[in-house]
């Protein structure tokens, strides 16, 4: 059996100890960040957060009452955009992974998608606004901005689509044919239910950056005051994030401004919170109807 000299083995662990303490502090530092993050934000708006705040209309130029409007019409858009960008962007990493054949066609749709990704929000907001607002006339509605926020997540749900059907094992694939059974049945009963459980994390991700997304609302739902709740997809309404900058950033009443500014920070992050841990029982779900199998 051929051994390293000594010295070099110490080396070789010293090595990898000094690369364990590193990615140990690093994710201590992130740790960290976090947490004084949320600390920080909820020192400053716990104090405003009450079951009126909750409950109640905004008043006063949203200097007083509660922001329940704004609650609601987050909930409208976070949840429209997901039932539109999911469907459709699971679908298309299908169609990428398991159907498109290799090559410059198939790169070509790879690299669009990842550039996709990386344009910034408020472009999309701007799209949204000539296409869903001014060109099929949906006006500022629930509907204009659910569909925009839901091209700004379609991107990060095929990419992580895409990435979770290509871990699936090839052995289940050809397992599957060799049964005699076809291509659609084999993704549909095989390689679906086993990546399921990764996909979900691309919808955990969407949930999380198309909640906190401003400048796509900006241009097509968002409403600066609107103290009644939306009737239908097609009205205007608030938005917690929205809600958040205006509220930050006018000259009115400062104190009470940032009283309910942390407060409706801290609604936001609780908000995110609670969908991704919907989200991740769910995938925990998947997990174990797979394990069963």
């Amino acid at each position: 059996m051929l051994k390293f000299p000594e010295h070099i083995d110490r080396s070789k662990r010293l090595q990898q100890n000094i690369a364990f303490w590193i990615a140990r502090v690093i994710s201590a530092l992130i740790i960290l960040i976090l947490i004084l993050i949320l600390f920080f934000l909820f020192k400053r708006g716990i104090g405003a957060i009450n079951w009126e705040f909750l409950s109640e209309m905004p008043t006063e130029g949203m200097t007083k009452g509660g922001i329940f409007p704004a609650i609601v019409g987050t909930l409208y858009l976070v949840l429209l955009s997901m039932a539109f960008a999911f469907p459709v962007g699971v679908l298309a990493g299908i169609y990428v992974n398991e159907y498109a054949k290799d090559g410059p066609l198939k790169e070509f749709v790879k690299l669009m998608t990842n550039n996709l990704a990386g344009v910034p929000s408020i472009v999309f907001g701007l799209f949204g606004m000539a296409l869903f607002v001014n060109q099929l006339d949906f006006g500022a509605s629930i509907l204009a901005g659910s569909l925009t926020l839901a091209l700004l997540a379609l991107p990060l749900i095929i990419r992580t689509t895409e990435e979770s059907l290509k871990s699936v094992d090839d052995t289940f694939r050809h397992a599957s044919y060799a049964l005699g059974a076809s291509k659609l049945y084999t993704i549909r009963k095989v390689v679906l239910p086993i990546a399921f459980p990764n996909i979900i994390t691309g919808l955990i991700l969407s949930v999380g950056r198309v909640s906190g997304e401003t400048a796509p609302i900006l241009f097509t739902v968002a409403a600066y005051f609107l103290p009644k709740l939306p009737q239908s997809i097609m009205d205007q309404a608030m938005a917690l994030p929205y809600h958040l900058y205006v509220i930050s950033t006018s000259g009115t009443n400062i104190e009470a401004s940032r009283s309910i500014a942390y407060g409706t920070a801290v609604i936001l992050i609780l908000i995110v919170l609670i969908v991704n841990l919907s989200a991740n029982t769910l995938r925990n779900y998947f997990s174990r109807k797979v394990k069963m199998k």
